[in-house]
């Protein structure tokens, strides 16, 4: 097995810079074709072939700079973290693998986006078009979509999986009993950039995999249905137009945790009783969940483990993986005390 002393010969430099080139060390002041050329001739000569392409490939990925389109803004981020929390999926996961985020746009600026195909590649986060996409970034094999709302065959893409969420949520609510059983969700648009108010509206899977479900059982009412926005406040008001009605649901899967904050909220100002009068469960499990009074059931979305998926994705698009692949993600739902169920506090079903 070949020495450094016997590559940094053949390399025509020392052993020395042998040394720290096969180590990485990013203040080496070397050029790119000496580089090149001691990883190439260490490779010839078998220089502990195994730690060699675990290095080769931590210095690569090291050269690797991407962009992160987002469409929510960091006010949206706080209103409700699910977009939060796959960005903070991707930034962890490149920070261990050594990428490079160079570029952070936010699709909902006002400022008009400009090409960025020098980048190696682009993760979407949210529904933004993406015709809109690739005349911002021209490379179609190098975008990965993450949550977006309709279906993109020719590019990569990760989503949660949504029908077996609100199954599970469905399955759980008639087991305790309940038939009358109302929905409350926000609108899915997929936005267009530097055209701020231009958006085409799409199908909300959870609603549209809801009603499948109830449909099926012969359950389904309409008049159970409310359509809202992402936010606490809208909750509120569409938990208050759900109560104004003659007849009432028993339970009511909300699709969002923060949207079921504001429910909770309108169901107390009513009097009525959670989960004696209506059983109540949310989407997402946000930190806030579990200290709600009462606790509250809700699904589960891995939006971490999106984010660090998305990021595995684009890494073997940039290694030459030519299909396109689509992830669904699991989720888990976890039962609190705001639907009445006799499971301990936190257990997931």
């Amino acid at each position: 097995m070949a020495t450094i002393r016997e590559i940094a010969q053949e390399a025509g430099v020392s052993a020395a810079t042998v040394s720290r080139v096969l180590n990485n060390d990013a203040t080496l002041a070397v050029s790119e074709e000496t580089r090149r050329r001691v990883f190439s001739i260490a490779e010839q000569l078998q220089y502990k072939p195994s730690r060699l392409r675990r290095m080769k490939k931590e210095e690569q990925l090291s050269r690797q700079q991407i962009g992160l389109l987002m469409w929510s803004s960091l006010e949206d981020e706080h209103e409700d973290p699910y977009f939060y929390s796959i960005r903070k999926g991707i930034e962890t996961r490149c920070e261990e693998l050594g990428i490079s985020i160079i570029k952070v746009f936010r699709g909902n600026s006002r400022m008009e986006m400009q090409p960025v195909h020098e980048l190696d590649g682009v993760i979407v986060v949210g529904s933004i078009d993406d015709n809109d996409v690739r005349q911002l970034y021209g490379n179609g094999n190098r975008l990965v979509f993450v949550n977006h709302s309709y279906e993109l065959n020719e590019y990569d893409t990760v989503k949660l999986h949504f029908e077996q969420a609100t199954r599970a949520v469905i399955s759980h609510l008639i087991k305790l009993g309940h038939e009358k059983i109302g929905y409350i969700g926000g609108h899915d648009n997929v936005h267009r950039l530097n055209r701020q108010f231009e958006y085409t509206e799409n199908d909300e899977p959870r609603r549209i995999f809801f009603e499948k479900a109830l449909r099926e059982l012969g359950l389904y009412d309409e008049s159970y249905v409310v359509k809202a926005y992402w936010s606490s406040n809208s909750g509120f008001e569409a938990m208050n137009q759900l109560l104004q009605q003659g007849s009432r649901p028993t339970a009511c899967f909300i699709g969002s945790d923060p949207m079921a904050v504001g429910a909770l909220r309108a169901l107390h100002e009513h009097g009525i009783k959670v989960p004696e009068d209506m059983a109540i469960v949310g989407f997402d499990d946000i930190e806030i969940s579990e200290y709600l009074n009462p606790p509250l059931t809700t699904v589960r979305a891995h939006t971490e483990q999106m984010g660090r998926t998305a990021v595995q994705l684009l890494l073997e698009r940039i290694e030459g993986r030519e299909a396109a692949v689509h992830m669904t993600i699991n989720t888990t739902l976890i039962v609190r005390e705001s639907c009445g169920s006799s499971l301990k506090k936190g257990e997931a079903e």
